[in-house]
């Protein structure tokens, strides 16, 4: 049921830590440079697609649920870390400034958390096509409320949102999600994801609890889906419903199968390459939606088991 023994978990761990380190001090590195701002909107918005694809993973690929609400959780990060902002770290003397947008930030994950919980505990015990449906159903709900709360908006939109998104926070909270992800996976608790997806009966029998490792699974998911949103929210500078409707959770879905589920590094290189992909076909603009869902399709014919999946399955 386990694809490695428990004496590799500790070398596995360490591993993801050096890698960690090393990602965050580039990203620190990268927030120095001068880059042209077409080219640096483009990295942010692959970092902040690493996060939703990897913690999507988490779910999806790793615990065998099938999650088609993650914008939702995105949405609720995205909105709730901008209101903070707006109100408390504008008006923040400047150094204080980054302080507040990382308590924004994990603010927004952390509403987003609870929000996952709030539908995962009565939902979980559904499989398959009934989760999703109602994953689907909350993340409408969502779009649906923030639609209407003037508070943040209504339908015109939340605007002001200061600019506080930068290459290094972004790629920073990139590779913190990544190393949680495959800390928590390649970790004695984290086999219990594994054993719940490759059979629920069989875990069961042996004194595992699937429904507490699915709402862990869908909470750890929704926190980091919360932090991309605000990261996106502070990069964008402008928050609309529709930037959050069932598409976004589409293509956050494809970004998961594309890479192949259950393969972290897999999943985040698919985030990558789909994010780069409808840039370079902007040059054919009037085609290039088309182009886009045409090589989507080719590849998922070639590759099935997703575009960078190569060898036996393993947690990565």
């Amino acid at each position: 049921m386990f694809s490695r023994s428990p004496l590799s978990l500790p070398t596995a761990c360490q591993g993801a830590k050096r890698w960690l380190i090393a990602a965050v001090l580039c990203s620190i590195l990268l927030s120095f440079g001068q880059f042209n701002r077409y080219y640096l909107g483009v990295a942010m918005d692959v970092g902040i697609n690493i996060i939703l694809a990897v913690s999507l993973n988490l779910i999806n690929g790793y615990t065998g649920q099938f999650s088609l609400g993650h914008a939702g959780f995105m949405a609720v990060g995205a909105y709730t870390a901008a209101k903070f902002s707006l109100v408390f770290a504008v008006a923040a003397p400047e150094p204080a400034r980054p302080v507040l947008f990382l308590v924004a930030l994990v603010l927004g994950g952390a509403v987003a958390a609870l929000s996952g919980l709030a539908v995962g505990i009565p939902s979980l015990r559904l499989k398959g096509d009934y989760l999703a449906i109602v994953t689907l159903g909350f993340g409408e709900i969502i779009r649906v409320i923030v639609q209407n709360l003037e508070a943040v908006g209504a339908a015109s939109g939340l605007k002001g949102i200061p600019k506080y998104t930068t290459l290094g926070w972004t790629f920073a909270l990139a590779s913190v999600t990544v190393y949680v992800v495959v800390s928590l996976v390649n970790s004695t608790y984290g086999r219990g994801f594994i054993a719940v997806k490759d059979d629920e009966v069989a875990a069961s029998s042996m004194g595992i609890n699937p429904v507490r490792y699915k709402v862990t699974a869908f909470v750890v998911g929704a926190f980091f889906a919360g932090i991309a949103g605000g990261l996106y929210a502070h990069h964008k500078q402008f928050l609309a419903p529709t930037g959050f409707d069932f598409l976004k959770s589409i293509d956050i879905v494809v970004m998961v199968i594309l890479g192949g589920m259950g393969r972290t590094a897999s999943v985040a290189l698919a985030a990558v390459v789909l994010t780069l992909l409808p840039e370079v076909l902007r040059p054919v603009s009037e085609y290039r939606m088309i182009l886009y869902a045409l090589l989507i399709i080719g590849l998922m014919m070639a590759r099935p088991q997703g575009l960078f999946a190569f060898g036996r399955r393993a947690v990565k």
